[in-house]
């Protein structure tokens, strides 16, 4: 008999113990960092020649004390998990998403009387459409925290479709991890490698676009293989029975959900045009940044009166539809506001959290049954939130240890006699295992690029290269390691415990790895425009 697999928090518990034995075992350090202004940031940058040992500071009862450091460094991601799951309990309450999955699963079988669609498989077409397009999130401004509040929409999306919940983690985080990985235009790895690097700005991007559409291509056809396995065969998904709980809230039909008609929804969307009518006027134009050019472009306006009119279509149908077209604009807007705005966690949190309310309102709920369905909500993901708090504690004790930059130290010391193959290799390894350590894109960059850019002048690599040695490293890990907050948040919300993720996704992993370290070497002997 197969023994039991440790709970995931048992997991992290010990990895954190293994960290702490390890800050005893190597001594620490730390580089001397200036702050320098990087594309109108200010960041903390490494002081060439600066290295110096220093007494390693973990005790016994940091091992403890690490959890509570963890909730502290994670309270808006925390936050952000707690707030969505709170909001999407009181829209569910609603049967909008179900009413919405099977129109449009309606809608789809529809494609199947076309014989080309047919042989191709409408389901087929639905995944790669909607992992393209956050794959382009992910690699045009970064999408990474954001596709914790799609999780909970795929997911059961996925299991309607006849799927698992890793493909609907596939078809938002994973495809924008792909995308993160493969980008071209992202501001906070690309954009701050080539900073750092002293080199154009979004320069070389004609090469990424080719490495990006390659990950793509490999990332997809694994992702296809394994949604036609499942399909064909559910009980064979490493989730199978992690998913009855989504398949037991899928049991409705579109004929069962009862349409909602309520004036309260006519209210709710008043509120919402007065308020958006404000909010367009206070900014009428949004500045894209697409390469190096900005685009001042009317952007919420529009978005706005698209609303409005989109609902007042939808009421004549049912409240859901309106819940359904406020959700599909909390989307846009979320977009809208990311690109062209630089909204993050705490302005996702809130758009998601006023989305709940109102459609609470629309539903025509009282405001004592909203507050007791986000309560309902908060509590039901709240397993995801405290797990995120506790991973990170990993990586606190690794940077209160100091051992981190004295293992870049050394390791960066001893690879400068490897050539030029060699010592990509080697600084692909670095960045791919530091990326556990420090799941943050432009905080790695920060500590390493001003390192490695200086030893790729040594060997004769461009600094561009150096930069995509970056970029790759940094983008893969992040769909494994433990220590990202956003995965074990995602794997939350999607009820995907980490041990089996982790034996799904390790193949997976290896294969892009490779793909990583074979897009490489075009950099190195190839006259690549940018390089």
């Amino acid at each position: 008999m197969l023994k039991k697999v440790p709970h995931t928090y048992v997991i992290i518990f010990a990895l954190i113990v293994f960290c702490a034995v390890l800050t005893g075992l190597i001594p620490g350090g730390e580089f001397e960092r200036n702050d320098v202004l990087v594309n109108g940031v200010e960041r903390s940058v490494i002081k060439a020649g600066s290295f110096h040992f220093t007494d390693s500071k973990i005790q016994s009862w940091q091992i403890f004390s690490s959890f509570f450091d963890g909730f502290l460094r994670t309270t808006n991601i925390i936050a952000l998990i707690l707030l969505i799951g709170g909001s999407f309990w009181i829209l569910n309450e609603s049967k909008s998403i179900d009413l919405g999955i099977y129109s449009f699963l309606k809608f789809s079988k529809r494609w199947e009387k076309s014989k080309w669609l047919a042989g191709i498989g409408v389901n087929n077409l639905v995944l790669v459409g909607t992992m393209t397009v956050f794959s382009l999130f992910g690699a045009i401004f970064g999408m990474s925290e954001e596709t914790i509040a799609f999780t909970i929409i795929f997911v059961p999306l996925a299991i309607s479709m006849g799927y698992d919940s890793i493909v609907g983690v596939s078809m938002c985080f994973i495809a924008a991890a792909l995308g993160f990985a493969g980008a071209f235009l992202n501001p906070f790895t690309v954009g701050v490698a080539q900073g750092l690097s002293d080199i154009p700005l979004f320069s070389g991007i004609e090469y990424r676009i080719f490495m990006w559409a390659v990950i793509n291509l490999v990332g997809f056809t694994y992702i296809l293989r394994y949604a036609s396995k499942i399909r064909k065969d559910p009980k064979k998904s490493l989730v199978y029975t992690d998913d009855a709980y989504w398949r037991s809230h899928n049991q409705t039909t579109d004929e069962t959900i009862p349409q909602i008609k309520s004036k309260s929804a006519w209210f709710a969307l008043i509120v919402l045009a007065i308020g958006l009518i404000l909010f367009s006027i206070r900014f009428p134009l949004s500045a894209i940044l697409i390469g190096n050019s900005t685009f001042s472009l009317p952007a919420i306006p529009v978005a706005t009166g698209l609303f409005l009119l989109s609902s007042l279509f939808a009421l004549r149908h049912s409240v859901q539809y309106f819940i359904l077209n406020l959700l599909t604009f909390t989307i846009v807007f979320l977009v809208i506001g990311v690109m062209g705005h630089g909204w993050y966690i705490k302005e996702i949190a809130t758009i998601f959290l006023a989305m709940g309310i109102f459609s609470g309102i629309a539903a025509n709920k009282s405001p004592n049954t909203i507050t007791k369905l986000f309560l309902e909500g908060a509590k039901d993901i709240l397993p995801a939130a405290l797990i995120v708090g506790l991973a990170r504690g990993i990586v606190v004790i690794l940077e209160d240890g100091t051992v981190i930059d004295t293992i870049l130290f050394y390791v960066s010391d001893s690879m400068k006699d490897f050539g030029k193959v060699g010592t990509l290799g080697i600084m692909y390894l670095i960045q791919t295992l530091l990326n556990v350590f420090i799941p943050s894109g432009s905080g790695q960059a920060a500590l390493t690029i001003p390192i490695m850019s200086q030893i790729s002048d040594l060997i004769g690599i461009s600094r561009q290269a150096t930069v995509v040695v970056f970029q790759l490293g940094d983008g893969f890990t992040n769909m494994i390691t433990p220590t990202s907050g956003i995965l074990i948040g995602v794997l939350g919300i999607a009820r995907i415990p980490y041990e089996k993720w982790f034996k799904w996704i390790a193949p997976f992993m290896l294969i892009l790895i490779v793909t990583g370290f074979l897009l490489l070497l075009p950099t190195a002997f190839l006259d690549l425009n940018g390089f």
